[in-house]
């Protein structure tokens, strides 16, 4: 039996939250799901988006999977107190990726049948450090006109998150990594992490290292993906540039995503949580359930994954299983019905 801690999240999150679980159900894996209220739901109940008793237990938990949670904009810095110490972050999902130590963001882009795209052949992966950056909330207001904030690079995070990228690779089978920087630029910074993926994926002879700015990387994403295996970026132009390979393959609606810590795991959909279409029953549930399916990996359930993962494509092959945002009419439970379907056929 796998225990996994669920967080509903805001908006669409609870609809595609109930959509990723029955198509997990339908594999026929044991789970046992435990809700964890956090977003805008635990702050109209605890005060806070981020309970520390849900924090906790994510941490005894130690897999999740998250749906998205409201980030209202320039709603500035979340604080979570702990210990009796107050940690001040940039934003709620920052926030929870430093609470579960996370320091890895794993987002796999892939083409899928049933769903158009200008590209019909892309396999990469996205490999985001997600600790520091300009992401770590260090901004300040000098004058009433003036803001600034601090970029943070380390040698520690750097060389980690390279390690991670190079050890994943290595077990998937993939061949080369490609850093985004702009060392040219921001020699101290971007060029410490530069130096540090050259160092690091030295060590790894079956792997080819190359480098590129970042604004030539994006060049080359439009131009070119295919050219791409893995890439390993720092925290803002990994968040950058892991939506703009979701458009690569057809919506964000389809893009999955891992935080990877020492102790926790959390999988999510890369998307946010749409308010604007919440209750309506039209939420794209396809990232969720990719997510779900990267949970099942991180579990040692290979094939059970790659079931879920065909049946998920044969469902979308039909243009009238399809979402609105990817082209259809179906709606949110219509379409897992569907997939849960093929799969408890697919178990006799």
């Amino acid at each position: 039996m796998h225990h996994i801690a669920i967080i509903p999240g805001d908006g669409i999150g609870p609809e595609i939250t109930k959509a990723a679980l029955m198509i997990l159900e339908a594999t026929g894996i044991p789970f046992q799901w435990e809700m964890i209220p956090m977003g805008e739901s635990a702050r109209e109940e605890f005060g806070t988006p981020l309970p520390n008793q849900s924090l906790e237990r994510i941490r005894e938990l130690k897999v999740a999977m998250k749906a998205p949670l409201i980030v209202p904009k320039g709603a500035g810095s979340v604080i979570v107190q702990r210990d009796g110490h107050q940690r001040r972050y940039s934003g709620v999902n920052a926030a929870v990726r430093a609470e579960m130590g996370c320091f890895a963001n794993l987002r796999p882009i892939r083409s899928l049948r049933g769903v158009q795209s200008r590209y019909t052949n892309i396999d990469l992966v996205v490999v985001r450090e997600i600790t520091e950056d300009v992401y770590t909330g260090m901004e300040h207001q000098i004058t009433e006109d003036v803001a600034a904030l601090i970029k943070v690079i380390t040698r520690q995070a750097s060389e980690r998150i390279f390690r991670f990228a190079s050890d994943y690779a290595t077990r998937a089978g993939r061949r080369k990594i490609t850093a985004g920087h702009k060392a040219n630029n921001l020699s101290l910074t971007d060029g410490l992490f530069l130096r540090c993926g050259q160092r690091v994926v030295q060590e790894y002879p079956g792997l080819e290292f190359e480098d590129l700015n970042i604004d030539n990387l994006c060049y080359q994403l439009v131009r070119n993906p295919e050219s791409f295996d893995v890439l390993v970026l720092p925290n803002q132009y990994g968040d950058i540039v892991s939506d703009l390979c979701a458009g690569l393959v057809g919506s964000l609606g389809i893009a999955p995503g891992g935080n990877f810590g020492t102790d926790v795991v959390f999988f999510e959909a890369v998307h946010g949580a749409a308010p604007d279409i919440a209750g309506k029953g039209i939420a794209n549930p396809v990232a969720f359930i990719l997510s779900g399916a990267m949970m099942l990996d991180y579990l040692g359930l290979a094939v059970e994954s790659n079931r879920l993962f065909r049946a998920l494509e044969q469902t979308l092959e039909d243009p009238e299983n399809r979402t609105p945002d990817i082209g259809g009419r179906c709606k949110t439970m219509e379409f897992a019905q569907k997939v849960a379907d093929i799969l408890t056929k697919d178990k006799k």
